[in-house]
């Protein structure tokens, strides 16, 4: 009897009726229409396989089971159809409408929810779900954001008994905690950080020894002074892993009484530090180092604004109202810079992506988009976060004590032969897929108009940095030995490396290292996962914020360059970051053909051709705060109206009976964690 094969992975919905599959192994496989046996978006199942599809030589294959379903609560519209409530996603690849059970009285059509599923339908009935939030009007760029932070898991409150505990805190440093510490409340301390920062987790000294070399501080505030293992703080911070931003906001990882309190470094007063000691050789080489818990008093909260201006040589009052630290500042950025050829002569990357930012108002509404530029001051503080955060990590290693590293692996195979296959058409052949060739590739296009598009293209093809109880060393970097450890108030990994540190600095690690060792494993996998979720609600939130600064612009005309290439048409980016797409249906000529390999669209039966870093003007057509979507088109040309599917009804052969709710199959809910439930 012939064996019928099985393949198991990710179900992935085209929102257009058929599917794919993406397998733990192999290529993927196409997944037809009414053979997804039930599967929605991201759920995990096994197929059969069908045929092989002679065109494409792609596998096709029928679901047969679903194994783990990814969608336990879906965000969508409320509609009303037949005195029934209906959820309509909204993601096009979710089913089109969910009926939601719900007890609540006042509930509104046209608003935003979040529905916990509690049966995935199949046959006639419908998917049913109950209702747990709402987000307010569906029309308005404030409850998307709600309900991407929801999707995410990020969650703005926090629970009572944690802000109790962090009411609890001390306002200032008590004379107990001094026991024991390095004192070093008369050196120069200083912090830099953005003009708007409320939290300052770190601060920077530079004096030199009897021998004149340069020792460099790098003092972090003591965090885990405060949020002991196993309290509400310390589980709280677990569970959101880091702090998320976006606009002018910030969801933070502890609460304010903490990160803008006493675990704050502001200037001139006594704050609780760990501190890491690196004396420094002219040529940048660290001779010695030490790992102390401190007490420090920072003596000036400055600016990357103000540091700036000072190091470009401006004088004046604000030279007159730094110059006690003037010198130190000059000094501190002489020696950053001999940092970075360190680096860049070992092979590290220098990916200057160009971050956009939006600029609100009192209210809240975007009036401005810009791009963040590296300073001389932004690169002083990289650089020497950078060396301590490597001291630490190796430091711990040669102890063979547990840490939590930063790793970041070498690329694929697949995606280095990618990248080569990219850059070909720009007339650059790459040549290796070490960290020097990927940097030899940068200098090319510096100065390029391909220069940012092909920033982007290597920042893709490289892995993504993750944290593991392993050192598996840091590739972008070129450092053999990474952690983070330089910013405990948003980051958890932080938290644990300074908990070893404690704890070793304390003699206490040996009984204590078993479990440590066990939380540094959770805390990397944990970490990991939120540092995901953080970074992609950052992305989504921002496209709403963009889209809505240029829902203010429609009409205008704007320089950009292609930053990627589809077979429906062009991602364009635009001055400030706003990228938005060019539909294929836009470009005049005729029809165009889809070249993946060199990324670019051809016109068939014609010279024309867009490719990936093609500068080109653009008009805004149309731009929708509430998807985040932005719609260019060229100069001259007529708007192209987006294809919509037919709105599904739900169905009326079978209506739901009261009580299916009950009956339906149960998921378990989501965990309360301050959200007013």
């Amino acid at each position: 009897m012939k064996k019928i094969q099985e393949v198991t992975g990710i179900y992935q919905a085209s929102g257009k009726g058929f599917g794919f599959l993406i397998p733990e192994e192999g290529e993927d496989c196409f997944v037809p229409p009414r053979a997804n046996g039930g599967a929605w978006n991201g759920d995990r199942v096994t197929a059969r396989i069908v045929e092989e599809d002679p065109q494409e030589g792609r596998r096709v294959v029928k679901v047969v089971q679903v194994l783990e379903r990814a969608n336990q609560t879906v965000t969508g519209i409320l509609e009303r159809h037949d005195k029934g409530l209906w959820l309509r996603p909204d993601s096009d690849r979710l089913p089109s409408l969910i009926q939601v059970y719900t007890k609540r009285k006042r509930v509104n059509v046209g608003e935003r929810a979040a529905v916990a599923i509690t049966s995935f339908g199949g046959g006639k009935t419908p998917p049913m779900g109950t209702l747990r939030e709402l987000f307010g009007p569906a029309n308005r760029r404030e409850s998307a954001v709600e309900a991407i932070l929801y999707n995410h898991d990020i969650v703005r409150s926090f629970p009572p008994m944690v802000l109790e505990e962090a009411d609890r805190m001390p306002q200032q440093v008590e004379r107990s905690a001094l026991k024991g510490r390095l004192d070093l409340r008369r050196k120069t301390i200083i912090t830099i950080d953005g003009a708007a920062s409320k939290d300052f987790d770190d601060a920077v000294s530079l004096e030199r020894d009897k021998q004149g070399r340069l020792v460099l501080g790098v003092h972090i505030a003591d965090v885990s002074h405060y949020v002991r293992p196993g309290s509400p703080l310390d589980l709280e911070a677990f569970e959101r892993g880091t702090s998320v931003y976006f606009a002018d906001q910030v969801v933070p990882m502890l609460p304010v009484a903490l990160s803008n309190g006493i675990c704050s470094l502001n200037p001139q007063v006594d704050r609780l530090a760990l501190s890491c000691i690196m004396t420094m050789e002219p040529d940048g080489i660290m001779a010695e180092y030490t790992i102390e818990k401190t007490v420090i008093r920072s003596t000036e909260r400055m600016t990357y604004e103000d540091c700036n201006r000072l190091l470009a040589g401006e004088e004046g009052e604000l030279a007159k109202r730094y110059a006690h630290i003037l010198p130190m500042l000059r000094e501190m950025a002489a020696l950053a810079k001999v940092l970075e050829r360190r680096r860049r002569g070992r092979g590290a990357l220098d990916l200057e992506t160009k971050e956009s930012y939006v600029v609100c108002d009192s209210e809240g509404k975007p009036v401005a988009v810009g791009q963040r530029q590296q300073g001389e001051s932004e690169k002083l503080i990289e650089s020497f976060m950078l060396a301590a955060n490597e001291c630490v990590a190796e430091h711990l290693n040669r102890l063979q004590k547990p840490c939590v590293y930063r790793v970041h692996e070498k690329p694929s195979t697949d995606k280095s032969e990618a990248l080569r296959t990219m850059v070909a058409p720009l007339g650059y052949d790459l040549k290796g897929t070490d960290s020097h060739a990927l940097q030899k590739l940068l200098d090319w296009a510096k100065g390029r108009p391909e220069e940012g598009a092909v920033s982007m293209m290597v920042l893709r093809s490289l892995m993504k940095a993750r944290y593991d109880k392993e050192n598996l060393g840091h590739f972008g970097l070129a450092a053999p030995y990474y952690c983070h450890f330089t910013s405990p108030i948003r980051r958890y990994p932080d938290l644990m490396v300074h908990r070893i540190l404690t704890a070793l600095l304390d003699n206490t690690l040996d009984r204590e290292e078993k479990k440590l060792a066990a939380a540094v494993q959770r805390a990397a996998v944990q970490s990991s996962q939120r540092e995901l979720a953080a970074q992609e609600a950052e992305r989504e939130i921002e496209k709403r914020y963009l889209a809505e600064f240029m829902a203010g612009h429609v009409g205008e005309t704007f320089a950009g360059v292609v930053t990627g290439v589809t077979r429906f048409g062009l991602f364009v980016t635009v001055a400030g970051g706003v990228e938005g797409l060019l539909p294929v249906e836009a470009l005049p000529g005729g029809s165009w053909a889809y070249d993946e390999a060199h990324l670019l669209l051809a016109e068939v039966n014609g010279k024309g051709r867009y490719t990936f870093g093609m500068e080109l003007e653009v008009v805004c057509a149309d731009a929708n705060p509430v998807t985040g979507q932005v719609d260019f088109i060229l100069p001259g040309g007529v708007p192209v109206v987006r294809k919509e599917l037919p709105r599904e009804m739900p169905p009326k052969d079978k209506p739901p009976r009261k009580g299916d709710h009950r009956r339906a199959m149960h998921v378990p809910r989501r965990r309360k964690r301050g959200r007013g439930r």
